[in-house]
């Protein structure tokens, strides 16, 4: 019986931590209900019918997806509290699947539904992809040695070339020559008709 009590938290831990999250899902619960009754009356004006302003629909849309994300949200929270209690009835709360060691109390006040410790997050953390070693000298863009890139080429760089002075098809060394490129920048301006 000694060494269970060093494996898992005590009966009168449990219970305490037990009215903890009860407390924690029923303040959850009340702003699930309270985000769903946002929602309803959202749904209920009809502001989806038509005739309406489009920027009062729209902002009412975005409004409308964010109450569903949160909604959303909350439920995963209740879900997970609720799978909190369960673990509590097995006798297993507070144990971190990572490690296989009991949870600081601290943390499990402060987060009554985690189940990794600090420790085991940082092991689980560090057995997924490392990340790059110091974002502020690496390119996100993934090129080495800082943020070179080419440059792109501007836009009046392009040039329109007359159909006669278009290259043969198979002709690879074909270079424009400057007076296509007058000839297609005189084609481009446009003469003014002020001028006697």
């Amino acid at each position: 019986m000694a060494n269970e009590s060093e494996v898992r938290y005590s009966d009168q831990d449990l219970h305490e931590f037990k009215t903890l999250i009860e407390s924690k899902m029923a303040k959850a619960q009340e702003e699930l209900d309270f985000t769903q009754k946002q929602i309803d009356e959202l749904n209920e004006n009809g502001f989806n019918q038509q005739g309406g302003d489009w920027y009062d629909d729209s902002t009412a849309h975005t409004d409308l997806e964010l109450l569903q994300r949160m909604a959303a949200r909350q439920q995963r929270h209740i879900q997970d509290l609720r799978n909190a209690l369960l673990r509590i009835e097995n006798k297993t709360y507070g144990i971190c699947t990572v490690t296989g060691q009991l949870i600081s109390k601290e943390r499990l006040r402060l987060v009554p539904h985690a189940t990794k410790s600090i420790d085991g997050k940082n092991i689980a953390n560090a057995n997924k992809e490392a990340p790059l070693s110091d974002s502020a000298t690496t390119d996100p863009f993934g090129n080495d040695g800082g943020f070179s890139r080419p440059a792109p080429k501007p836009v009046s760089d392009k040039v329109r070339i007359p159909a006669n002075k278009m290259p043969r098809p198979g002709a690879e060394d074909w270079e424009v020559g400057s007076d296509a490129i007058e000839e297609a920048r005189l084609r481009m301006q446009k003469p003014d008709e002020d001028e006697d």
